[in-house]
């Protein structure tokens, strides 16, 4: 797969079982369609926060940010805010394809929804990593 912001081919980096395309030029990170979930299932974050439980019909919203298009069906995927408080902008592909995080907005998910749960050994490691 290639990086839709930088165009190259990405790697592949597993995590229990979970595999996610990085982008080791702009370290953005694609997840398939239902890895996000798989993800804060593995670290017990709370699956609870509204603005994850149905990412795909969250309303889109206007940001100066370029429109960037699913590696997938290549369709131009849609800009959505989740996350509560300090929101984090990502890409959602319109055929459910999968999630784009630019640098870093994995982790302020991740952060996030870790304030809400118990502190684990997983959760630290994968939120370090």
């Amino acid at each position: 797969m290639r990086c839709p912001v930088c165009k190259i081919p990405m790697v592949i980096v597993e995590y229990k079982k979970i595999e996610l395309d990085y982008c080791t030029k702009c370290l953005g990170v694609w997840f398939d369609a239902g890895e996000l979930e798989l993800l804060i299932g593995q670290l017990s974050l709370d699956k609870e926060d509204p603005s994850l439980n149905d990412i795909w019909t969250l309303p889109e919203v206007s940001v100066a940010e370029k429109t960037r298009r699913c590696q997938i069906c290549r369709k131009k995927m849609k800009k959505v805010h989740i996350g509560e408080g300090d929101k984090v902008l990502i890409d959602t592909c319109p055929n459910r394809h999968g999630l784009w995080f630019d640098s870093g907005e994995v982790s302020r998910v991740l952060s996030q929804l870790k304030s809400k749960a118990p502190a684990t050994e997983n959760q630290e490691r994968v939120i370090d990593f």
